[in-house]
């Protein structure tokens, strides 16, 4: 059950009748209204701001390899085979070939609903050209982090490349991050953390509009990939479904004009139970991230000793909660990469009852076996991802295509690893704006 704006919906019980009508509408015009996009929201409050040249902020070092290869990685074949030094170049070399190389970026607080449906502030970061007409409005969320310093309030996000294009990027921190950095991150719960990103997106709108930004084109691109690409889905959905993001006669208040959904747990529960069966994960930090983060706001929070092993037990409250670590850094702290040399044998049992409350959050955060899209959407995910198993995308094809969907183009192949694959999603989506 899902609790969104005090409406609550069960998307796996929605009547196959609210499908139906929902199902498919590409084309509809549904646009952001500038003068009152949602009556009585707080416009987005900037706390700092800077003009800087994104080639000097270099956001993809983090990404840097030592090494590199001999083969053209502008081509399919290369772009196959590159390592994230070579994709890395071809990401500064869209940048350098940009609209605008100064870009903007304004950090701030706006109004949301916690896990408890109670008002926070939460922030986040809109970066926009410095000089130039923008373009249309690309709202993102973001792939999993660690550390509080890698928030997009705190730094220059990979994704705010973007802005390099002619675009301006809203790119929300999430419960737990920025401003809320003291609280637990409700990790991949689906619908609040998708609320939490759209409802910056309705402050951004009336601050915009005190600063006379203006977009050539009123429609919303919404993208992301890893935790982001699955965000980015539940975003659409409720742009789509939820009520309080629609006007009064029923129509959205954003119309969608794409979607870019990279690598995503699209199917939380069966990402969890493929790894479990593989006894080994990709981004072992990624493992009690989900359990810890499936636990906030339920009325009785999961044991954590029923699921952690040591010395995970010990300091998971210091590697998780502190944000003051990277993934990376998580990772090595855990420094296993073997499912059962984290978590309990009772805790990988489905027969018991704390392992079937995890798997219901699990199936509870999960894209609906029933959601059907109704606006255009890109699909990325490498065939190669042990992090993300690309079995989430293969099953979200199967189930829109069986619902006659045709506006989606589905972009799966032998791309490396997850790392790998982010960076080629990015260079992809930039080739395409």
């Amino acid at each position: 059950m899902f609790k969104i704006k005090n409406t609550t919906i069960c998307f796996r019980l929605m009547p196959i009748i609210c499908i139906m009508l929902t199902a498919c509408r590409y084309g509809v015009a549904e646009y952001v209204d500038f003068d009152a996009c949602k009556a009585g929201v707080e416009p987005f409050k900037a706390f700092y701001e800077t003009t800087s040249n994104a080639l000097e902020e270099a956001p993809w070092d983090m990404y840097a390899k030592e090494y590199s290869a001999d083969y053209d990685v502008t081509t399919p074949e290369g772009m196959g085979k590159a390592t994230s030094t070579d994709l890395i170049s071809v990401v500064r070399s869209l940048v350098e070939f940009g609209n605008c190389k100064r870009v903007h970026q304004v950090a701030g607080t706006y109004m949301s609903e916690d896990v408890d449906g109670q008002p926070i502030r939460l922030s986040g970061k809109v970066f926009y050209p410095e000089k130039g007409d923008i373009k249309n409005i690309i709202l993102v969320s973001h792939f999993t982090i660690g550390a509080n310093f890698e928030c997009p309030s705190e730094a220059f996000s990979l994704e705010g490349l973007l802005s390099t294009l002619g675009y301006l990027v809203i790119v929300p921190d999430y419960i737990g991050y920025g401003v809320t950095s003291d609280r637990i991150h409700p990790y991949l719960q689906a619908d609040l953390t998708a609320s939490n990103v759209l409802d910056m997106a309705l402050a951004v709108v009336p601050w915009m509009k005190q600063r006379n930004i203006q977009v050539k084109d009123t429609s919303l691109i919404l993208l992301g990939y890893s935790q982001g690409g699955a965000t980015t889905l539940h975003v659409q959905r409720l742009i789509e479904t939820e009520p309080y993001y629609r006007r009064t006669d029923g129509t959205p208040l954003f119309r969608i004009k794409r979607t870019y959904c990279g690598a995503g747990p699209y199917d939380v529960a069966q990402t969890y139970d493929y790894s479990i069966k593989l006894d080994k994960t990709g981004i072992p930090c990624a493992v009690p991230m989900i359990i810890q983060g499936m636990s906030v706001g339920m009325g009785e929070p999961l044991d954590m000793a029923y699921f952690f092993k040591e010395p995970l037990l010990s300091n998971y409250q210091e590697w998780l909660n502190s944000k003051k670590y990277t993934v990376k850094q998580i990772n090595l702290l855990i420094n296993v990469n073997k499912l059962s040399d984290i978590l309990t044998e009772e805790g990988t049992n489905k027969s018991n009852d704390e392992t079937q409350r995890l798997y219901r959050q699990l199936a509870n955060n999960s894209i609906s076996d029933y959601y059907v899209p109704s606006s255009p959407m890109y699909m990325f995910h490498s065939m190669d991802d042990q992090t993300v198993p690309f079995i989430n995308s293969q099953k979200l094809q199967v189930q829109f295509d069986t619902a006659g969907c045709k506006d989606i183009v589905y972009d799966f192949d032998y791309y490396g690893d997850h790392t790998s694959g982010m960076l080629k999603f990015l260079i992809k989506c930039m080739q395409q704006l």
